[in-house]
């Protein structure tokens, strides 16, 4: 496999931004290694004659320019083809994610598919946490009115979550009376949900771990707007560099073992209040060109010595 070419499959170029896209950033590390940077979304994915195609575009990435990025060729290519491929669009993890997730099933052994799609679909990110239970604050999945009632008059204070979406997006805290209509219809739209005790300590900010290769590479911690509960980025919270404490530490390399297991190359944990939060995000981590900012050191250049080269076996067909 001799064809310098990265695809990145991803969210409208249009609706990025460079300053903190981690997309954007692990592209323009792999430009810089000398690699084509294929870009497209995942509608464009077509089987044809047993080939998965995608229609996109070859771009450059310029930082410097307010429209980062130049188109230089649109056009369809076979993906078995290319390098590597990114899966770099962001939940919700619905029907058309998981349809992605088994095109792509069909050349991962054939190309380097970052995350393994097959373990995307595993590693159900806010569910997968379950698995670390001990280390989360007091937790439940339901879709059950009365099981958020009994779980509300335990803790006064608590938080539900959509299983399946990301970016802090439909969070409601609740620290008041319960308006069981509005449980009714969160439920109604979103399914089972995450409940959980809240953590005050969330004021403070929260911290997210880079987990890269199954080891920990960097950490930041993102502290809210004033008045507000959501440590995103998208929200307002602000970014700094933080340490991790040796609990994190001994936790997040549990995680990690796992998640290599799993063939998970690229993740990210979050903790609050030395308490993992239940997000372990594999389907598009965020905060490396945060983290490059606050530390000037760059996590996407890690990345992308950490993936040797993978060699194709002329009798299994598999990569070795």
């Amino acid at each position: 496999m001799t064809n310098k070419i990265i695809a990145v499959q991803g969210n409208n170029l249009n609706n990025l931004n460079p300053l903190t896209d981690t997309s954007i950033f692990l592209a323009k590390s792999g430009e810089n290694r000398g690699y084509k940077i294929f870009y497209y979304e995942p509608e464009n994915l077509s089987i044809k004659n047993k080939k998965v195609f995608a229609n996109g575009s070859f771009i450059k990435i310029d930082y410097s320019k307010k429209k980062f990025f130049k188109i230089v060729k649109k056009t369809r290519i076979d993906l078995s083809k290319v390098k590597f491929i990114l899966v770099r669009q962001d939940p919700p993890f619905n029907l058309e994610y998981i349809s992605t997730t088994y095109i792509l099933d069909t050349i991962k052994n054939k190309v380097r598919v970052i995350n393994n799609p097959t373990s995307i679909r595993n590693v159900s990110e806010k569910l997968y946490s379950m698995k670390f239970i001990n280390f989360m604050p007091d937790t439940i999945f339901t879709k059950k009115v009365e099981d958020i009632l009994y779980f509300y008059k335990k803790y006064k204070k608590i938080i539900l979550k959509p299983i399946h979406s990301y970016s802090g997006n439909d969070i409601i805290y609740i620290n008041n009376k319960l308006n069981k209509k509005l449980i009714l219809k969160f439920i109604k739209k979103h399914g089972h949900i995450m409940c959980q005790k809240f953590l005050p300590k969330i004021k403070f900010g929260d911290k997210r771990v880079f987990i890269i290769n199954g080891k920990i590479c960097g950490s930041i911690s993102r502290v809210p707007k004033s008045g507000s509960i959501l440590s995103n980025m998208s929200k307002g919270a602000k970014p700094k560099l933080i340490k991790l404490t040796k609990k994190e530490i001994k936790i997040s390399n549990i995680i990690a073992k796992d998640l290599m297991k799993e063939d998970i190359y690229f993740a990210g944990i979050d903790f609050i209040d030395e308490k993992l939060n239940g997000d372990i995000n594999v389907t598009s981590p965020t905060g490396l060109k945060t983290f490059f900012d606050l530390s000037n050191i760059n996590l996407a250049d890690y990345f992308w010595k950490g993936l040797k080269a993978w060699k194709i076996s002329p009798t299994s067909k598999k990569v070795l």
